[in-house]
């Protein structure tokens, strides 16, 4: 039996496209990598290194191009975009990363119509909804990385703290990729056993002071992401890691339930708006939100996230 080639467009080469391309790489992922990037030297740079890793790695032809290049792509990874400047506002960088998602995605949709677009780029729940409303695909080719890599975070930190391997921890982050997120604990659970009680009863946390502790977790996962950009300049490791998740479950159709970034209608209580949810994916892209069950008051504060960053959407006049 001969197994299919996978081709995998990148478009974008900076630190996250570049190892996102070197982890589907090592991890014998796909069978072709395409790099595009406006810098056309950076580009096939990243490639000729790539290569030269071929002694050492399952056999993946990468090589770099144009965005012509794109079709006959089974995922196209969108990376580009500029990095927030010192004195720029969320807001505004979000601006010009749609002016420049908006330039490219149509034209590239038309190239590779029935490719699979993963959104990396930020903020990636506006430029998530912005793709769907610029390139008109259906909304299963288009997944936002959305609270995946808030959500592995979050899991390490729970790991750290039960002092567990972090696969016996399960966790989500619900919302934005950003500052409107939350975590329902509720719904985390070490070994099956919910968090609050493997705290109270293995752990031996009393009671009164549980909410501080699990709010301590959450303030250090939002804050995470910061302090490696403060140490380091940038995060990209973690993204990639993530990312090449979601691309192995596309690519091995395994139906997987990962928080991603997608279209809401009605569920959870949000309305044309695309954010970090549990969803099911597979080989042919979004299949569906996963609802699950929030406590009351989980739900309250998931509706005050919705409203934040619905007033994002409205300010950048996006719908």
């Amino acid at each position: 039996m001969v197994q299919k080639k996978r081709k995998i467009a990148i478009l974008g080469t900076g630190n996250v496209g570049a190892t996102i391309a070197y982890t589907l790489t090592l991890q014998g992922i796909c069978s072709e990598i395409v790099l595009v990037d406006i810098n056309k030297a950076k580009a096939e740079g990243e490639a000729l290194d790539l290569n030269q890793c071929a002694a050492c790695v399952p056999s993946c032809k990468v090589w770099s191009g144009e965005y012509k290049d794109v079709k006959g792509a089974d995922i196209v990874i969108v990376t580009f975009g500029i990095a927030r400047k010192p004195d720029q506002t969320r807001l505004d960088l979000a601006k010009v990363n749609v002016g420049i998602l908006k330039s490219v995605m149509p034209g590239v949709a038309k190239i590779a119509p029935k490719a699979i677009y993963v959104i990396v780029s930020n903020p990636v729940d506006v430029l998530t909804y912005v793709t769907m409303k610029c390139t008109g695909l259906p909304k299963n080719q288009i997944i936002g990385t959305g609270t995946l890599l808030d959500s592995n975070r979050l899991t390490q930190a729970v790991a750290s703290y039960c002092k567990v391997d972090v696969s016996n921890v399960n966790s989500f982050v619900f919302g934005e990729h950003g500052d409107a997120c939350m975590a329902p604990w509720s719904l985390c659970t070490i070994s099956g056993m919910p968090i609050r009680n493997y705290c109270k009863e293995i752990l031996k946390i009393k009671t009164s002071k549980l909410n501080a502790e699990l709010e301590n977790i959450y303030t250090g996962m939002v804050k995470s992401g910061s302090k490696v950009i403060k140490a380091k300049g940038a995060t990209f490791y973690a993204i990639a890691a993530s990312t090449a998740k979601l691309v192995k479950a596309i690519l091995a159709d395994t139906d997987t339930i990962l928080p991603l970034s997608t279209l809401l209608n009605g569920e959870y209580g949000a309305h044309d708006m695309c954010m970090g949810v549990p969803c099911i994916v597979g080989g042919s892209g979004f299949k569906k939100v996963v609802e699950l069950p929030l406590t009351k008051e989980e739900q309250q504060l998931f509706s005050e996230k919705i409203a934040s960053l619905d007033a994002t959407f409205q300010a950048l006049e996006i719908r």
